[in-house]
């Protein structure tokens, strides 16, 4: 039987031979110069070992102790504080050095113009508190509430504050503090009142979501604004939104403050509890003021435009159903609740909210239905709402860059607003016996939903 060609022969295995004894020697050589080479370092070790003095020897022997960095104690000496670079007070420049250009608007706690920097020759937005000359505090606590909060928040969704400065003459009233701030060219309000088309679906829903996210802001650093409208939200021409006015803004806890005034929020978008005369109030009140601006954008006109605090009050039942013990529990509790008179029909009790926007998605009344719920209880969060299932919805959010521009007012004549301003200093509105028996007549024959009719021709 022949080999198989697989077999090893002579040449190979002498082959294998001379390989491995090639690796035997590299092996040896390679032992041999680490030995070498440890043999020299032992002996210029030791040569360095003689040339050192004794004391070294044993300093060697001792384990090192650690370096000492504090400086020795003289007990004469007086002690030294500590002190840490903060900054320090210095006096507010002059709004001197800002050229004023012309007016923008008017309300109730402050008067705003456009200026320009002389240093640097940026426009800004110049807004001077309003000083009441019967006030002993001075400057009132609005205007610190407003320029604390503005100087803490840090947001891309939040109209920022440069710094403040003051007129020459303080004791003048109508010359004597200003806020800078960032210049934003629109308001939202003028928008909605010039555009001749309305926002499309994923623009509507950039807006809303920016605006969400500056809310999210705010109540997570406890932070209320109270007064949340389309003339407080500004847009500039790179589609950013920015929130505004903290006239009317504070910080609370959690729990609340016991008693919080309840004479807050411009009246078209002011909560059902607000107008109730609730004193304990938190972050519901500006999503009910969320849930105004959404309506809003769809319709180009305010959602609830009431003429005085009742007629504000049936205008929102005549949207949302008037409010039972099971859909908003305790609001009898409720100082201008006790002595309502209120229609008992059942079919007034539900909201209209899906017939009256029969084009909007599921979601998307949803989320409005939520929002302009009675009970404050039952209103999503900011936080909450950025995850709705509406902002995921096609059409998606249109990107800010893609939105459109609007030619700018700001350099033009003062605004005059066809709206109610913000509440001032005072005593709410009492409700009394006011009576809403009526005002929900024929509502059986409305439609409740969306849907559609076939008509034969």
């Amino acid at each position: 039987m022949p080999p198989s060609r697989w077999a090893t022969s002579a040449e190979d295995d002498a082959r294998l031979a001379k390989e491995k004894e090639e690796k035997r020697r590299r092996k040896a050589e390679k032992a041999r110069k680490l030995e070498q080479q440890q043999k020299e370092a032992e002996a210029a070790a030791a040569v360095a070992a003689q040339n050192q003095p004794q004391d070294d020897e044993q300093s060697e022997q001792r384990p090192s102790k650690r370096r000492r960095l504090s400086p020795e104690l003289d007990d004469d000496a007086p002690p030294k504080l500590l002190r840490f670079d903060a900054g320090g007070w210095s006096k507010s420049r002059s709004v001197e050095n800002y050229d004023k250009l012309n007016d923008i608007e008017e309300g109730t706690y402050g008067w705003v113009a456009r200026a320009t920097d002389l240093t640097t020759g940026k426009v800004v937005a110049l807004k001077r508190l309003k000083l009441e000359p019967n006030d002993r505090s001075g400057l009132p606590v609005t205007g610190l509430r407003e320029i604390q909060i503005l100087k803490d928040c840090r947001h891309r969704n939040i109209v920022s504050m440069e710094e403040v400065v003051v007129g020459d003459d303080t004791h003048r009233l109508d010359n004597s503090i200003f806020l800078v701030l960032e210049f934003v060219e629109h308001d939202l309000k003028s928008i909605l009142e010039d555009m001749p088309e309305p926002f499309l679906s994923s623009e509507i829903k950039q807006i809303l979501l920016q605006l969400t996210a500056g809310t999210a802001y705010l109540h997570a650093n406890w932070i209320l604004h109270r007064d949340l409208k389309t003339s407080n939200l500004l847009l500039n021409n790179r589609g950013q939104l920015k929130i505004a006015d903290f006239g009317m803004a504070r910080y609370v806890g959690d729990p609340p403050p016991a008693k919080l005034t309840s004479l807050v929020v411009t009246l078209w978008y002011r909560s059902p509890e607000l107008l109730l005369g609730v004193k304990t109030y938190g972050a519901a009140v500006d999503m009910w003021s969320v849930g105004c601006i959404f309506g809003e954008l769809l319709t180009r006109e305010p959602l609830l435009q009431g003429k005085n605090e009742v007629d504000q009050m049936s205008k929102i039942f005549e949207l949302c159903g008037v409010p039972t013990d099971e859909s908003w529990p305790g609001f009898r509790r409720l100082p201008n609740a006790r002595s309502l008179r209120l229609p008992k029909n059942t079919l007034t009790t539900g909201s209209v909210i899906r017939a009256r926007f029969p084009n909007m998605t599921s979601a998307g009344a949803g989320l409005l239905n939520e929002l302009l719920s009675l009970d404050p209880e039952r209103r999503p969060t900011a936080k909450a709402m950025l995850q709705h299932e509406y902002f995921r919805q096609d059409p998606k959010p249109k990107p800010e860059t893609m939105f459109p521009t609007f030619p700018s007012k700001a350099g033009q004549e003062r605004r005059r607003r066809h709206e109610p301003h913000a509440p001032g200093r005072g005593e709410a509105a009492s409700f009394g016996d006011a009576d809403f028996t009526g005002i929900l007549q024929g509502r059986d024959k409305e439609e409740r939903g969306a849907g559609f009719s076939l008509r034969m021709v």
